[in-house]
């Protein structure tokens, strides 16, 4: 996916003065025509010369408004976004802890299993990027920011732990992690492990939509992983949770599709292990962007310097 991004879209209400432009161009030539024709016979000049003396002068109409949308497009300090390869996209993984992943459809357990299935995710990792660490039950908490010491995030990964706290809150935890990439001028990749039962929030889907719009405006890639059965697995949770656990795939589709990542079912860990190994061998794919500001301001002096070419020769007054 390709799209040009303004940082300052308030100077795109300046696009307005094209068309005053271009009706002043054919207003003035017709003024010009009008007034000429007082003093010179054109079809006498035009059967000498073989030309039109006076022209609409289409070529500097184009260039004088080229010069000018360049000019306001390199004020709204444009951005050109497009979906490419990186040797150091910024990652954070954000891995599910409300009481449904302590289910044991999964050896030892959901959270166990997406533990080491993470573990295992930056140790394939190749490249000199930057990880982060999120949790989420009915809140989210930055358990690190993102940062290039393997061995802090995979000890910040094995202090995980369920949460009592009632809740999951999926679309606080896509807006959570997008946070801690903010400032990154890499490429941003997120991915979550959870059961996909969203539970928090006053409109589910609206808030899940609200986050992937979120993540789109940032341009974070966002894989998800769904771990857990489809079927109410009965007994795997202590009595004591009171909540179901069984495996939501429908927000963890949505969620996907709608950033351009990757989706997987995990119902064991085998296929958990082989999610993680496609998404690390895909790992350098990105959002990446190329400022044209300044190419645009350059273009504009470009074609300022052929219109005055152009009317110092060609389209020369003859007094």
């Amino acid at each position: 996916m390709t799209e040009i991004v303004f940082n300052n879209p308030q100077y795109l209400w300046l696009l307005l003065s094209i068309p005053i432009i271009i009706i002043s161009h054919f207003f003035f030539l017709r003024h010009t025509k009008k007034k000429g024709l007082k003093f010179a016979n054109f079809q006498t000049l035009k059967r000498i010369d073989g030309k039109n003396v006076l022209t609409k002068n289409y070529t500097i109409l184009f260039i004088r408004v080229g010069t000018l949308l360049c000019v306001i497009l390199a004020v709204a300090e444009s951005t050109f976004w497009y979906e490419g390869l990186s040797n150091n996209n910024d990652f954070v993984i954000a891995i599910d802890t409300s009481a449904s992943m302590a289910a044991q459809d999964m050896n030892p357990s959901r959270l166990d299993s997406a533990k080491s299935a993470a573990k295992r995710f930056i140790e394939m990792l190749d490249s000199e990027s930057k990880i982060g660490i999120v949790t989420f039950s009915g809140v989210s908490f930055i358990e690190a920011i993102p940062t290039k010491n393997r061995e802090y995030i995979l000890s910040k990964i094995d202090e995980i732990e369920i949460e009592k706290a009632g809740g999951t809150d999926i679309p606080g935890a896509i807006i959570t992690g997008a946070n801690l990439m903010l400032n990154s001028e890499k490429g941003k990749t997120m991915l979550i492990f959870t059961d996909g039962s969203n539970t928090v929030g006053r409109f589910l889907e609206d808030a899940i939509m609200e986050s992937t719009d979120y993540a789109n405006k940032y341009h974070v890639i966002v894989h998800t992983i769904g771990i857990g059965s489809e079927t109410e697995p009965i007994g795997y949770l202590p009595t004591y949770y009171n909540v179901s656990s069984v495996y939501n795939e429908n927000n963890l589709v949505e969620i996907s599709n709608s950033t351009r990542g990757f989706y997987f079912q995990a119902e064991d860990n085998e296929k958990l292990v082989t999610a993680y190994e496609e998404i690390a061998n895909d790992s350098k794919r990105a959002n990446l962007s190329i400022d044209i500001t300044m190419g645009l301001m350059i273009a504009a002096i470009i074609l300022l310097f052929l219109e005055w070419a152009l009317i110092s020769t060609r389209f020369r007054s003859i007094p």
